[in-house]
């Protein structure tokens, strides 16, 4: 088990991310996308539980499970060729309990999506680079930031510099983000699709589910940088 210097707090707000091991590739094709993203959905339930036995050999949608209470509401999220990011909150503490909500939500979400891949591909041992990294959002700026940024992460793709230089087409950037599905862009952009279900919005400030609010972020920083 790992322990952190500082534990997960309720009702307060985390950046998670990790990427592959040596930096390589975590989704290989369109289903290794598919699957985490299932996996998101899934993974977030106090329940036990196994993918094959829940979901595979009861041939169902993964997004029909019924997952009972669960473990973190998240906010935004996006998947990138070897790394990921999660925006996300819990209502308990690990402070007051052995296991905290959002450390048991991501012990099931990559050890699942590691069998998974470590099947599919035929390869052992882990597939990340050491344990998730976290960091707590302190402020409302830091949020607004993050909540930009993580969005703005596949434009990468298209543009590798871009954090850096500015970027070049703005309009492309757009295009590509609209075209873009590994990421919560579209359910905050009001997009209806079974992903919608991933998001908890209640839980997180209004900006977050306000879709002109949202257009003017993504807006701004694309103009900022």
């Amino acid at each position: 088990m790992v322990y952190r210097k500082v534990p997960f707090v309720s009702k307060e707000y985390y950046h998670l991310y990790n990427r592959g091991n040596s930096k390589q590739l975590i989704f290989l094709d369109e289903n290794d996308y598919k699957h985490f993203v299932k996996c998101l959905y899934i993974c977030n339930t106090s329940k036990n539980f196994k993918f094959r036995d829940h979901i595979v050999e009861q041939n169902i949608d993964a997004f029909d499970f019924d997952r009972g209470e669960t473990l973190v509401s998240i906010g935004a999220w996006v998947l990138m060729p070897n790394h990921f990011h999660i925006y996300i909150t819990s209502h308990m503490s690990d402070m007051w309990k052995n296991k905290n909500n959002i450390s048991e939500f991501m012990r099931k979400l990559l050890t699942a999506y590691t069998k998974y891949f470590n099947a599919k591909h035929t390869r052992t041992g882990g597939l990340y680079e050491g344990p998730f990294k976290s960091t707590h959002i302190n402020n409302d700026n830091q949020a607004k930031y993050l909540f930009s940024y993580i969005h703005l992460n596949p434009i990468k793709l298209i543009d590798s510099q871009w954090k850096e230089e500015g970027i070049k087409n703005i309009k492309a950037a757009l295009e590509h983000l609209e075209t873009y599905n590994w990421s919560s862009y579209h359910d905050h952009h009001g997009i209806t699709r079974k992903e919608n279900k991933i998001l908890d919005l209640d839980k997180f400030p209004s900006y977050f589910s306000d879709i002109k609010d949202f257009d003017s972020e993504i807006i701004s920083w694309l103009q900022y940088k």
